[in-house]
């Protein structure tokens, strides 16, 4: 039997109800890559990543996904967390009454424990100037660095990313843009879902293009970028 890659996505069906939204997508990751999972909208990506986060919605009916050699889809979505899957989701579901320090602190309860805060505020250096401030009435760019730092604070090997850009002035994506790349260099494998298609491509290794549930494209970042017929066909720029 072949090893599945570090992260893999093999197969996957889900629904919504009767809707069938996630129709048979696979791809592979190696370790420390980053992905840009694309596509028009309603064309399956944030149902796809909640699928891989084994959120309970949508119903996963068939596939496998498989972390460093462990089978994801057999755990619930606690039991994903704990083996390294890492969802920072597209609300950022930043906790009210809560300071930053405390978001933090809250994640780091259960065992197993990644980064320290320490390194979050070093990575996050506006965090650490705004530990004490109630979390929910931060910036959405610092509301961003606060759910990924969330995120991180756990002992993760693959970081889901669901539209990390979304309503951030240029600066702060370009903000949050270093920040993944300084996470790739800690060998991080990252997957983000992204409307803001070039700003992703940019960043990314690789990319994969959903059209209506199924895979259209797998390949480079970069050929994405140079095809103007593919992105136009696919993504709309």
């Amino acid at each position: 039997m072949t090893q599945p890659a570090f992260f893999s996505v093999q197969d996957v069906h889900a629904y919504y109800g009767e809707s069938y939204i996630v129709q048979g997508v696979s791809f592979e990751i190696n370790e420390g890559e980053i992905l840009a999972l694309l596509g028009r909208n309603g064309a399956g990506k944030t149902s796809t990543l909640k699928s891989i986060a084994r959120t309970g919605e949508p119903l996963v009916s068939q596939g496998e996904i498989w972390l460093d050699g462990q089978p994801l889809h057999d755990m619930a979505s606690y039991e994903a967390s704990r083996a390294g899957l890492g969802l920072v989701p597209e609300d950022r579901r930043i906790i009210p009454g809560l300071t930053v320090e405390e978001n933090i602190k809250l994640a780091q309860i259960a065992p197993p424990v990644g980064w320290s805060i320490d390194q979050l505020y070093d990575l996050f250096p506006r965090l650490g100037e705004r530990r004490k401030q109630e979390g929910v009435t931060l910036s959405g760019g610092e509301q961003q660095m606060l759910s990924i730092a969330r995120a991180l604070s756990r002992d993760v090997k693959v970081l889901l990313l669901d539209e990390p850009y979304e309503g951030l002035a240029p600066v702060i994506v370009q903000e949050i843009a270093k920040t993944l790349n300084r996470i790739r260099e800690e060998g991080i494998t990252t997957v983000i879902v992204e409307q803001n298609a070039v700003a992703a491509l940019k960043l990314a290794d690789r990319a994969v293009i959903l059209d209506t549930g199924t895979v259209v494209y797998d390949d480079t970042a970069q050929k994405v970028l140079d095809d103007e017929a593919l992105r136009a066909k696919y993504l709309a720029i």
